[in-house]
């Protein structure tokens, strides 16, 4: 018989439905029935894109055995960590103050109300290796329960209040200075892996964050740190494994220090953040490698996470094909190689992409990630042939790859709509629009945004919420979670920027307002999700720890670009209510996190960018005037990170020139363009060349 989850809209909940686990959803239902039966719940959180979880599925979940033993004793209860990412960060921060474990699938045991009384990650289906097996553990919980049932509800309510503790903490009274942005860029540079690029050794993630910090920070003040920092990193990513080198995108995070081996998993979060990074790497040094990584991650996107019939992105790709293999579909034998290519294709692809020898996939040891290992030059002079000539063959050798196993079975692509991962990526493409000129990334971009408003934004409470809506490509759903908000307010605004469409513009501010009505803390920072989410009856009492997202985990923190948005709006607007907001929540979060800037760097970009304010770019002239479009473009397109947009045609109704310009602006008839820091402006630009020129030389102070 089924159970409870064959019509989720979770791929991951569906994809259990089978299973002789008497699942539920969360919801009443199940915490209901535990109530009533006075049972412990047992709580799985995990991801269809998760290898990990698709191991359990296989070793535990499917085991007729261990089911009868969770049915028994247990209420199972099933999360898919996407579409529920409040559930996940409550569960996963008491899981890890407990065991000092955390990740995918999360395994915790919950009293009927919802708190945590045990938890860990993956467990071995039998004990082995000093690890107990699930059997035992199961077992064991379900025993402590029973005959302990006081100890495991006191212990539960002792760990919910230090965690509600943590989660009401108050704001500093320590000043924003520079200080607090140097300790946290310094930390930084200190987990610098010189020799492999990234920070830390294994496992690496790609830390899109610190490395948008240090391009601003290189952009302030010319060290050659910050840029060795970034391009070293970025070179050793692109080169590695944890690049498809046929397919282009990145998977989610490498196994070893050097890039080499992955896990397989595609998100639309981190290629999202990643293509900022390449674009805006390729804008401050003119590498076109780093051009041609962001190209890929483009083709990747568009070509198999982009919803063509609708538009917007979808969430994911899986690592996997089946429950059995790991990364197959990526990886290749060296005779799966030489069934596709000719002798001299076939021995340029080895020497260039490391397909000799021993593989790297220990589950198969045949098997190759592909990384390039040699350039063609050095591969030419090994094979005796020309470099131009090497480069001709591996393009076309990788071609016929590419067309191969597109052959094979691919993994399962999530077809859900996020609106905050939604808002990540159109944020990203438009970027590359802007600074590779692919105007296509900027249509779909522009494509995606107006389905997620027309399908998940409410200017005003109806259907019982407000804002955008999580999950864009299903009805109903969680609603009110702040990073949705902010995402989505801030690819708003770059679109404004990018069109001058003041309907975009007008929705970011009813989005913000939402958010400062309904998200503020009354100490400074904003809250994960909205008061009256937190509020619903429906909502057992795990759920009650308040969170405030400072940390990039994974996706940039919902309180930095909470910040991003808000000063964007105050050098917009020249309201000073939003840098006053902006002021509140860095003086809430700032101050104890510089010891955490790996982890919290997109907080001390904000920081930094409120500290000292980007150029306010502005436009003057008829917004239909060729000149005008000229000007528009080359402000886009140059590159200071932060940088702020906006064309100001005086025949527009309501239309204000910011005060700055307009003290310096003359009353002059051609369209000219006003590049301007907080305090002072350039002399006016008047063709594309000489905007350029300005914007690149203006207002730069070094920092000490």
């Amino acid at each position: 018989m089924p159970n409870h989850l064959a019509s989720s809209t979770s791929a991951y909940l569906r994809s259990a439905a089978h299973q002789p686990v008497e699942w539920y959803p969360w919801g009443a239902e199940a915490f209901a029935r535990a109530r009533a039966e006075d049972k412990p719940i047992l709580l799985d959180i995990g991801a269809v894109w998760c290898h990990w979880c698709h191991v359990i599925d296989r070793e535990s979940y499917e085991s007729p055995e261990i089911a009868q033993i969770i049915n028994a004793h247990f209420i199972p209860v099933q999360v898919d960590r996407d579409e529920r990412p409040d559930i996940d960060i409550r569960y996963q921060n008491a899981v890890s103050a407990i065991s000092s474990q955390g990740g995918w699938p999360l395994t915790a045991a919950l009293t009927p109300d919802g708190k945590v009384f045990f938890g860990g990650t993956d467990f071995p289906p039998e004990s082995a290796m000093g690890r107990p097996g699930f059997r035992q553990v199961l077992l064991a919980v379900a025993e402590f329960y029973r005959t302990k049932r006081e100890q495991a509800h006191a212990y539960a309510g002792e760990l919910f209040q230090a965690l509600h503790r943590l989660g009401t903490a108050q704001s500093s009274e320590d000043l924003l200075t520079p200080a607090l942005v140097h300790e946290a860029v310094a930390g930084i540079e200190r987990q610098f892996d010189m020799q492999n690029g990234g920070f830390g050794g294994a496992p690496k993630f790609p830390h899109s964050g610190a490395i948008e910090l240090l391009l601003r920070r290189h952009d302030r003040t010319r060290g050659p740190q910050a840029l060795l920092i970034v391009t070293r990193t970025l070179e050793k990513m692109g080169r590695g494994g944890m690049y498809d080198q046929l397919g282009g995108g990145f998977h989610r995070y490498s196994v070893d220090a050097s890039w080499t081996v992955p896990h397989f998993e595609k998100m639309l979060y981190d290629n999202s953040e990643i293509l900022r990074n390449y674009v805006h790497a390729y804008q401050a040094t003119g590498a076109a490698f780093f051009g041609e990584i962001a190209g890929g991650i483009l083709g990747y996107v568009m070509g198999t996470l982009m919803d063509h019939a609708h538009g917007g992105f979808y969430a994911s790709q899986d690592a996997d094909q089946t429950l059995d293999d790991d990364g197959d579909y990526y990886t290749w034998t060296e005779e799966e190689a030489a069934a596709v290519l000719p002798a001299d294709d076939l021995a340029a692809i080895r020497k260039a992409y490391g397909l000799e020898g021993p593989g790297q996939m220990h589950h198969d040891p045949r098997r190759h990630v592909l990384f390039v290992d040699k350039d063609p030059d050095v591969v030419g002079a090994l094979l005796e042939r020309p470099a131009p000539e090497v480069r001709d063959i591996l393009t076309r050798a990788r071609q016929r790859l590419l067309d191969a196993r597109g052959r094979r079975r691919p993994p399962f692509v999530d077809p859900n709509v996020y609106a905050g991962w939604n808002g990540m990526m159109i944020s990203a493409f438009l970027a590359a629009a802007r600074g590779l000129g692919r105007m296509d990334a900027g249509d779909a971009a522009l494509r995606a945004l107006d389905r997620v408003v027309r399908e998940a934004y409410r200017a005003r409470e109806a259907d019982g919420w407000r804002g955008f809506r999580h999950l864009v490509s299903a009805p109903g759903g969680v609603s009110g979670l702040l990073d949705d908000q902010v995402q989505m307010a801030r690819a708003l605004l770059d679109a404004f920027e990018q069109t001058g469409d003041p309907r975009y513009f007008r929705i970011a501010e009813e989005t913000m307002a939402y958010v400062l009505d309904e998200f503020s803390a009354s100490w400074g920072g904003f809250y994960d999700v909205a008061r009256s989410t937190a509020a619903d009856a429906q909502r057992p009492a795990g759920l009650g720890m308040p969170y405030i997202p400072v940390q990039d985990s994974p996706t940039p923190a919902g309180n930095a670009v909470a910040v991003l948005v808000l000063d964007r709006l105050a050098v917009l607007t020249g309201e000073a209510r939003y840098r006053d907001a902006a002021e509140r929540a860095l003086r809430a979060c700032a101050p104890g996190n510089a010891g955490h800037g790996l982890f919290a760097a997109t907080l001390f970009l904000a920081l930094d960018l409120h500290l000292d304010p980007p150029l306010h770019i502005v436009v003057v002239g008829p917004r239909n005037d060729p000149r005008v479009e000229a000007l528009r473009r080359a402000a886009l397109g140059a590159y200071r990170p932060g940088a702020v947009v906006q064309v100001h045609d005086p025949s527009e109704a309501g239309s204000q020139l910011p005060p700055l310009v307009r003290a310096v602006s003359g009353g002059a008839s051609a369209p000219q363009a006003f590049v301007c820091s907080a305090t002072a402006c350039a002399p006016p630009a008047s063709t594309p060349e000489a905007l350029r020129e300005t914007i690149t030389a203006f207002g730069r102070i070094p920092v000490g």
